[in-house]
């Protein structure tokens, strides 16, 4: 720290210590106050691309064909489904289901039309249907037609008879739609930069009313899953019953959450309790840190809770880092008080503090803002619950160096010195061993690292990325089984659309004119009133054109159940022993048939208006090989090649392109980004120690550390996710505090040893070292108790960077001193 900055700390925070506790105690009373408005959002739209044009395809999709949000309820009864008792509780069930607020209605194999059974085409039995609720009908006829059934088999029914699905359509919150609309609307027309000023001040109290409208549904959503858990445990007697759907997972996602909250904070609090009494056996020693901790992580809470910022699974581990960040930061500052202690028996309390400050300063400033680099990086993923990740543990960093350099001083300052509890070794084990080793044999750790970076880079050529969102979640939780029973046996979870979009030109030859001559049989047929362009809409080129795709898409391994206009096509002509369905009775389907069955088996796959159809289907998420960017390139690749479809004529859409948009966006983000990362540490680096070669020994170790990791990932067929992608940075950024703590050290070290590289060396792997092992440790054990969560990627991501940190600090005491004496930067 430079002179006058030592003395301005010197008059304004050690010789004030009282008033500066006064004040922390404000700053502290004040951030708590806001910890009420902590909010937690797991909601899909958080982990979209904003400016994504996929999304705005799909919100209109999503609008245009009525999609509802849905809650999806497996039963596999004991008995046979179609047995008395088995229908009866699966009527008592829908019932109840229905009379829950947020349900509009619950479609089950009970509701659905059966024609095969009364016989005749499609256009008799339109408006002559039953169901399997109708007491006349044959049970096993019932269950034939549903198992044969082209829209409901490996849907509604499972192939083997065995499960059944109930389907809860929730209703439309229209306030929350018309918010969610407008604010949609205006954060894409802010991302073109077409806002004027009145759009630009009216933006906020967009975004306030949404958010308020989104926390009501939130918890009409949760009261509504809980009752339909609770009427659900009534039939666990009867049967198996999971409860699925993106609402219910969504709210699941906060239980998760919460409990990583309070795990993770309280596991590593404990840690460091062990921790600290294991290491330093003071009191003092103990609760100091851990009140830093304390008021770091409180200031940090309350300041999400004032600006707003909601955390999401991405961003579920803050709390735990700025635990671990501070805790480090204490520490150094601890290990150098108690050497200054030994080193200089006859300096008062004062000064101890002052020169513990002085020559800790500037090493913590350059690891927080090394460290602040590496989390800024995901400032620019586009990816706003990453963004804010990124911010949070940026500004983070901030109040954990503010927090290091104010409150523990001046608590320490205001207490007596006191000698080193027991006998003090200048050096552990460990740090011995490894300078020992560094000395005897660095040319082995040289030559080991070279071969580690190579292997490592054949391992980083083989990663890639993947959102299999069943395998986020641990196989004990409901979210993983219902998905893995929906994909076994009942077509697949994942939505996916194929929008077809027809060309008038390019069928007719020209555009199509309502009162074309061509067209007048169906004026004729249905009156002039019923008849005109909506009927005439039904071609055998629009029909072979759905089934030409339907088709291709079922013959994929990926794709599960596909539905579409070809669905009810195949019925049609299974009921016309396998005759081709005519274009002329399917448009009298559409005009004459009943309202129930025109919803349920047309109007979810056309749009008259818009000129197209839509093939829904879904992916089996669970495919232990399957690659779903590799999906949706081969799909887009054979409309075109194989079916003959221009890149105009169609829309591959659903919630599986836009997490696909979201994960390719996030790692191009990532792999431009870190070479920028790199980049801005080794400029930093290159300030502090004003030499370039220093910049580079640094750097070395823990780019290696990343290297390996990503490599081991490459290695082991890990996939990079939305949390995974990120460790290249956080590692970096995390692991370089050493390096710089070290280096620090040894160019202060070293004139003191007479220009000696290696006793230097023992020096500092004895003194430095020592709390670079126990910073180290604390991470690793740290981001280790991230296994307890429930989400996978979370497990893998605090494993992977323990392990990373557990390289990083190997590293950092064999391979940079090797480095160090090889290069004699000094």
């Amino acid at each position: 720290m430079p002179g006058f900055m030592t003395n301005l700390y010197e008059q304004f925070i050690l010789k004030r210590p009282r008033l500066v506790l006064a004040l922390l105690g404000l700053v502290f009373v004040f951030f708590a106050s806001f910890t009420g408005n902590f909010k937690l959002d797991a909601s899909s739209d958080s982990l979209l691309l904003e400016s994504d044009e996929d999304l705005r395809i799909f919100r209109e999709v999503s609008e245009r064909y009525e999609a509802r949000d849905l809650l999806l309820v497996t039963y596999t009864p004991k008995e046979d489904l179609f047995s008395e008792t088995s229908l009866s509780q699966l009527k008592l069930l829908r019932d109840e289901l229905k009379m829950l607020s947020r349900v509009e209605s619950v479609i089950t194999i009970l509701d659905v039309p059966l024609v095969k059974i009364v016989g005749g085409k499609l256009s008799d039995v339109a408006k002559n249907f039953r169901t399997l609720e109708d007491p006349s009908v044959d049970r096993d006829k019932a269950k034939a037609e549903l198992l044969a059934s082209p829209l409901f088999s490996d849907a509604l029914i499972s192939a083997d008879a065995g499960t059944t699905m109930l389907a809860l359509s929730l209703k439309t919150n229209e306030e929350f739609s018309r918010l969610s609309k407008l604010k949609n609307k205006i954060l894409i027309k802010r991302e073109r930069g077409g806002l004027n000023e009145a759009e630009a001040l009216e933006l906020p109290d967009i975004l306030a009313d949404y958010n308020q409208a989104k926390a009501r549904q939130d918890a009409e959503n949760h009261q509504n899953i809980e009752q339909a858990r609770s009427i659900m445990a009534k039939y666990q007697n009867h049967g198996v019953l999971y409860l699925g759907g993106l609402t219910m997972i969504s709210d699941d996602m906060i239980t998760f959450i919460k409990k990583d909250l309070v795990m993770f904070g309280s596991g590593v609090f404990l840690f460091l309790v062990i921790m600290l009494t294991t290491i330093f056996r003071q009191p003092r020693f103990v609760v100091l840190p851990l009140m830093s901790c304390l008021f770091a992580g409180l200031v940090m809470v309350g300041l999400l809770g004032l600006v707003g910022w909601k955390v999401t699974v991405i961003s579920s581990n803050f709390i735990s880092l700025m635990l671990i960040l501070t805790m480090s930061m204490n520490v150094h500052l601890i290990v150098r008080y108690r050497q200054l202690r030994r080193d200089e028996p006859d300096w008062e309390q004062h000064k101890l503090v002052l020169e513990m400050s002085r020559r800790m300063a500037l090493p913590c400033l350059y690891t927080a803002l090394t460290t602040m680099i590496g989390f800024a990086s995901l400032v620019v993923s586009g990816i706003k619950p990453v963004i804010d990740f990124g911010w949070m543990m940026t500004i983070g960093l901030g109040v954990t160096f503010f927090t290091s350099f104010t409150l523990f001083p001046v608590i320490l300052i205001l207490l007596t010195r006191t000698e080193n509890a027991g006998k003090q070794n200048s050096e552990i084990p460990v740090t011995r061993a490894l300078s020992g080793f560094t000395e005897s044999h660095g040319g082995k750790v040289l030559i080991l690292s070279v071969l580690l970076a190579l292997v490592s880079a054949f391992g980083m050529s083989k990663l890639r990325v993947e959102n299999s969102f069943i395998n986020y979640f641990s196989e004990s939780t409901e979210i993983y089984q219902g998905l893995k029973l929906i994909d076994d046996k009942l077509g697949g979870t994942t939505p996916l659309d194929v929008i077809l979009k027809f060309d008038d030109v390019k069928e007719y030859g020209e555009p199509y004119a309502e009162d074309d001559d061509d067209f007048d049989d169906f004026d004729d047929f249905f009156g002039e009133e019923e008849g005109g362009s909506s009927d005439a809409w039904f071609t055998d080129y629009k029909i072979s054109r759905v089934k030409e795709v339907h088709s291709y898409l079922e013959s994929l391994p990926a794709i599960g159940k596909v539905l579409s206009l070809a669905s009810l096509l195949r019925l049609a002509e299974d009921l016309n022993e396998g005759e081709p369905f005519d274009a002329f009775e399917l448009a009298i389907i559409n005009k004459r048939a009943p309202d129930e069955l025109k919803s349920s088996m047309i109007d979810p796959y056309i749009s008259i208006d818009n000129n197209e159809a839509r093939i829904n289907m879904r992916i089996v998420d669970s495919l232990d090989d399957l690659r779903r960017n590799e999906l949706l390139l081969q799909i887009n690749k054979d409309l075109q090649e194989k079916l003959g479809l221009e890149p105009e004529d169609f829309q591959v859409n659903g919630v599986l392109v836009l997490y696909n948009n979201m994960l390719q966006s996030l790692f191009r983000s990532q792999i431009m980004t870190l070479g920028v990362v790199m980049l801005g540490i080794a400029l930093m680096l290159v300030v502090l120690f004003r030499s370039v070669n220093l910049a580079i020994i640094g750097i070395i170790p823990n780019l290696l550390a990343a290297a390996i990791i990503l490599g081991l990932m490459g290695l082991l067929n890990i996939p990079l996710d939305l949390m995974t992608i990120t460790i290249a940075a956080v590692t970096i950024g995390i692991a370089v505090d050493n390096s710089i703590h070290y280096i620090y050290r040894f160019r202060e070290e070293f004139p003191k040893h007479n220009g000696d590289y290696v006793a230097t060396m023992h020096y500092c792997h004895a003194n430095i070292g020592r709390a670079v092992f126990y910073t180290a440790i604390t991470i690793i054990v740290g981001f280790s108790i991230m296994v307890l969560s429930n989400f996978i990627p979370t497990i893998y991501f605090g494993l992977l960077i323990a392990l990373a940190m557990f390289i990083a600090l190997l590293a950092v005491l064999t391979l940079l001193p090797k480095l160090i004496l090889l290069w004699k930067p000094f």
